[in-house]
């Protein structure tokens, strides 16, 4: 009587990382499931589906998550105006709690007691999957290759995967040529590995999948307008041929599409991964770009100024919890649900230009604007007495004189 194996799910992109997974799990006497998540890559599911049976899955599931992306995690991320070190929109980052979620889903569903991801131990992504995982289901087991002895003692490194890829017949879409690693999602592609972890290495625009080169984008400007609901984007237009779009899938791959003919959102930079290695990432991120600046300039002139400084601090908080893996923790609860009240009232319609590379802010509107013309201007009197600005100014120095009358006792003293 054949012993019956034991199921384990594991998350399957069918590149070559997650392939020779795959097949060494099935060596190793597991029952594979592959699980795709369709996040928005640009992957034939089809043969990637006929590829992990024909490697050894026992069955394949293929989930499209594309809306709840944009709604659930690409959106809240808007509304933080979610950045981290200043320059990452956080696309692989917001995708993984989404794909482990599910991932346990599928794992409930299968009764399987084991989960594997293709994660490199040296990377943020093991952290985002595997908290998530065991912040869902505590009691769940994870195998992680690349942490994993007799895995790491069989593949020292790419050339060692590829070799195995090919004494089984795995076919992959990376060569000895080309070993740089890429992850797409609706949000963004990442680059990394390779030849780009020389920080000087510059790469040709061949590396580039979505975007364009500001050299080679339009000589034009792409005018239009994005209309914002409780911080939410709700409508695009398209000024010049008047493009509508209001749902809100369609809405952020028509901001994906012409943004990349616009060479926008494309990054180059050395970022710090929560493990303390220094990593060099090259991002093409279009519609979110678009998306930050103008939910950025929307608050301008609908955010109270008090709470825009409470929010600011939240920013990075967020940023740094999704970046860290700590998508699902009561923290990030916390913040989010802050952050969901700083934008009940953030709604109106933002202007835009789009050119070479660039996001320019033509103008503004809302109707539940805190913008004064007649409080703020130079030229009318009224609503605003000058005069009342002296006993401001008096009130705000008097810890400056305090400060510089102690500077020059300790210097006198010193001098004595």
């Amino acid at each position: 009587m054949e012993t019956k194996k034991t199921k384990i799910v594991l998350a399957y992109s069918g590149g070559l990382d997650t392939s020779v997974i795959l097949k060494w799990l099935v060596n190793k006497g597991y029952d594979v499931i592959a699980y795709v998540a369709d996040v928005g890559q640009p992957d034939d599911f089809k043969a990637i589906k006929k590829k992990a049976i024909k490697t050894g899955a026992s069955k394949v599931y293929i989930e499209d998550l594309k809306k709840e992306f944009v709604e659930n995690y690409i959106f809240p991320a808007i509304k933080a105006n979610a950045v981290y070190e200043g320059r990452y929109l956080l696309g692989t980052s917001l995708a993984r709690p989404l794909i482990a979620k599910k991932q346990i889903e599928i794992a409930q569903k299968e009764n399987a007691e084991f989960v594997a991801h293709g994660a490199t131990g040296k990377g943020n992504d093991q952290v985002r999957f595997e908290l998530s995982y065991y912040a869902l289901n505590p009691n769940i087991k994870v195998i992680s290759p690349w942490k994993n002895k007799e895995f790491l003692e069989k593949f020292k490194g790419r050339t060692d995967l590829l070799d195995y890829a090919e004494k089984n017949g795995i076919d992959v879409s990376q060569s000895k040529e080309k070993p740089y690693s890429e992850d797409a999602n609706l949000m963004h592609i990442s680059h990394e590995a390779g030849i780009l972890e020389d920080p000087k290495f510059t790469p040709g625009k061949d590396l580039l999948k979505y975007c364009k080169t500001q050299k080679d984008a339009p000589d034009k400007e792409t005018k239009i307008e994005i209309h914002f609901k409780n911080g939410i984007p709700v409508k695009i237009v398209n000024i010049g041929d008047k493009t509508t779009k209001t749902e809100s899938l369609d809405l952020f791959v028509y901001l994906n599409k012409i943004g990349s003919e616009n060479a926008i959102g494309i990054v180059d930079m050395v970022e710090n991964r929560f493990v303390g290695v220094k990593s060099r990432g090259i991002y093409e991120c279009p519609g979110a770009t678009i998306l930050r600046t103008a939910h950025q300039d929307i608050e301008g002139i609908t955010m109270d100024r008090e709470v825009m400084k409470i929010r600011d601090m939240l920013t990075l908080k967020f940023s740094e919890l999704v970046y860290n893996g700590f998508w699902f923790s009561p923290e990030f609860e916390l913040v989010l649900s802050t952050i969901n009240k700083s934008q009940e009232m953030i709604d109106g319609i933002v202007y835009l230009s789009l050119y070479k590379g660039n996001v320019n802010v033509l103008g503004r509107e809302s109707a539940n604007s805190l913008y004064n013309q007649s409080l703020s201007s130079m030229d009318v009197e009224g609503g605003f007495n000058q005069q009342d600005s002296i006993g401001f100014i008096k009130i705000n120095s008097i810890r400056l004189k305090a400060h510089k009358a102690l500077l020059d006792k300790n210097k006198k003293k010193y001098f004595d």
